[in-house]
């Protein structure tokens, strides 16, 4: 018989996300967390409906080094350009 350890993210009672490893596990409920706290700011501007809040809200979160960066005023990084095949 095998053990399997699983790390389980639960947000009001239910089972959200499953992880094999408790480092993600902990990334992701840190990321439900920043989530919860945006949402009352986006709703607090009352320009969307609620679920658009929460929707909006998980994003900016997933997206938290970049949106980081862009209130910083941090230009992005600029992309490597493809080098040109030589014809030999």
């Amino acid at each position: 018989m095998a053990v399997i350890v699983k790390y389980v993210v639960e947000r009001k009672g239910e089972e959200v996300m499953t992880f094999s490893s408790k480092q993600e596990a902990d990334a992701y409920d840190k990321m439900l967390d920043l989530a919860d706290e945006l949402v009352p700011l986006l709703a607090a501007s009352k320009l969307l409906e609620e679920s658009q809040q929460e929707e909006l809200a998980l994003y900016l979160a997933k997206e938290k080094d970049h949106l980081a960066n862009v209130l910083k005023g941090k230009k992005p990084a600029p992309k490597p350009k493809a080098k040109p095949k030589s014809s030999d």
